[in-house]
């Protein structure tokens, strides 16, 4: 006893002196720094001088988003946003998703389509400019992978799309430059271990198992009204990093958080590339195509569970690391009925 009394005052009297060195106002300090930034508690804790406290953000995850994995459908002249109306105007495009997208297409027409998609209410179209080596098309093969992230830090604040939303990411007459310096770009074209990439790849592995692969994010900032602008970009905006923060955010003029799309496309095509090219030009002049068709209330749960929710699911909603939080849609990739019903 006399041993445990020894220590229970040497204890006492070490955290006296520690409360002295820090102060009220230290401990207040310290007591915020033991919260991970960016979650509900660290943002509510202020300061000791009373200073206005930051608005609450969501506890961080590392993941928040869903798949469409949709597969090509069909190949054209076609363009419904840049040449409505006008059949064979474009360069060839690959379209995937909806079965019927052609130039006539419009948000009814995609609506009574349909679709290449695992889940069968994803009626959008996705297009992008097709890939020819050695004036042979290589197409895509089986379901590709098309995020829908959150590109905002309060994921939680991420909208469905409205229907009928179209945009364009990227430009057939971008430069090599404006191709890297896109908002958009994550690793531009990679085959193998080649990475960042404006040119096709040419160290890329004659291997069965490689293949020639771009990944490009869309923008996800909405401003609210339009459904498309004159120049298929201007409705849309990219995410910009809130002054004094880290955090990313819509800018003023474009204030509605929508899911932000990102390409993950996969070319079977390796070995020499030095005859590749794309329809709408040289490697960096590749850009998509996004028109939004999708079931409303299969998106809107697919966004409220998977993005809302910051988690990383796949086509049916589901994040195998987070069981106990099931899935948003059944295994048929719909909506359950009880949820489907009116």
């Amino acid at each position: 006893m006399a041993r445990r009394s020894t220590y229970r005052s040497g204890t006492l009297l070490v955290v006296a002196l520690l409360l002295a060195a820090l102060g009220a106002t230290g401990i207040a300090s310290a007591s915020g720094t033991g919260t991970e930034a960016g979650t509900a508690t660290g943002s509510r804790t202020g300061t000791a001088s009373g200073a206005e406290t930051a608005p609450a953000q969501p506890p961080h995850r590392y993941f928040h988003e869903f798949q469409a994995n949709c597969a090509v459908s069909h190949t054209g002249p076609d363009d419904p946003i840049v040449f409505p109306g006008q059949p064979g105007a474009s360069h060839d495009h690959t379209f995937m998703g909806n079965t019927t997208t052609d130039a006539d297409s419009t948000a009814a027409s995609l609506d009574a389509g349909g679709t290449t998609c695992k889940a069968p209410d994803d009626k959008s179209a996705y297009w992008m400019p097709t890939l020819f080596d050695a004036g042979r098309p290589v197409l895509p093969v089986g379901p590709q992978t098309i995020y829908y992230k959150a590109g905002v830090t309060d994921y939680t604040s991420v909208r469905p799309f409205p229907k009928g939303l179209r945009f364009v990411v990227g430009s057939p007459a971008q430069s090599p430059q404006d191709f890297r310096d896109h908002p958009g770009y994550v690793e531009g074209w990679e085959c193998g271990d080649s990475y960042f990439n404006t040119e096709f790849p040419a160290d890329c592995p004659d291997r069965a198992d490689v293949q020639l692969n771009i990944r490009l994010q869309a923008p996800s900032c909405w401003d609210g009204s339009s459904l498309d602008s004159a120049d298929h970009r201007s409705h849309m905006a990219y995410p910009v990093v809130k002054e004094g923060t880290n955090d990313n955010v819509c800018p003023a003029d474009h204030p509605v958080a929508l899911p932000m799309i990102e390409f993950k496309m996969a070319f079977p095509v390796n070995g020499d590339l030095s005859a590749a090219r794309l329809a709408s030009g040289p490697s960096y002049s590749f850009h998509y195509d996004f028109f939004n068709a999708w079931d409303e209330a299969t998106l809107d749960a697919l966004v409220d569970h998977c993005i809302v929710g910051g988690l990383q699911c796949d086509a049916r909603g589901y994040d195998q690391t987070h069981p106990e939080e099931g899935a948003a849609l059944n295994e048929d990739y719909e909506l359950p009925a009880e949820v489907a019903a009116p």
